[in-house]
This record gives structure tokens, sequence and C-alpha cells, in this order.
């Protein structure tokens, strides 16, 4: 996580870090530092990211198990294109970790 933050901060940056330690972080090529505070103000925002993109994998996967329903050649029932919707509405409004967390899936028809 802490790459990532960094990385939110100067996308070109470049450095190492040893043992996933903060503290030990090792900039490299003239990379200015950047402040431990600043990096660790990053990291909810990695978290989220982190987070929606657990949460998007799983969704699509459950989209895609009901893909071929929603083939022009099927009429599909409007249980299933309500549980798709809302699969797809899964990601709308949230804006931390936590929430993302208590997402309750929707049960499949």
């Amino acid at each position: 996580m802490i790459e990532k933050a960094i990385l939110k901060i100067n996308t070109s940056a470049e450095f190492s870090v040893n043992a996933d330690d903060i503290g030990q972080i090792t900039w490299l090529n003239n990379t200015t530092p950047i402040s431990k505070e600043d990096i660790e103000a990053q990291f909810p925002v990695v978290e989220l990211e982190m987070a929606m993109a657990d949460l998007r994998q799983k969704r699509n996967a459950l989209l895609s198990s009901t893909d071929y329903l929603a083939l022009s050649d099927n009429t599909l029932p409007p249980t299933t294109a309500t549980y798709r919707q809302a699969l797809r509405d899964l990601t709308v409004g949230l804006t931390t970790k936590d929430e993302v967390e208590a997402v309750v899936f929707p049960t499949k028809p």
C-alpha cells in the first residue's frame, strides 16, 4: 500500500521500500522525498480504490454468470433484470473502505 500511496502523490517517483515499512523508504534517482505524513494521508484513498476493485471484480463475476440470459434472442425475466441492475448499482455512492465492505450483494433469482 505504501507504494501505491507514493505513486498517487508522484507518479514518476523512484523508490524502494524495505519490509513494507514506511520508515524504510529509499528514494532513488533524485526523486524528491515525500513526507511520511503525506504518504499516510493517501492510505484511505488507496484502501478505497483497492476495496472498490475487489467489489467490482466480484460484482462483474456475478453479472457474467447471468450474461447468457441477456442475449438478444432471450427475453430477460424482470426479476433477473432487477438483479442485474442491483449489481450494477452496488458501487454507486461508496466513499469509504468501510462502506464498500458493508455492501450486501443482492440474491440471485
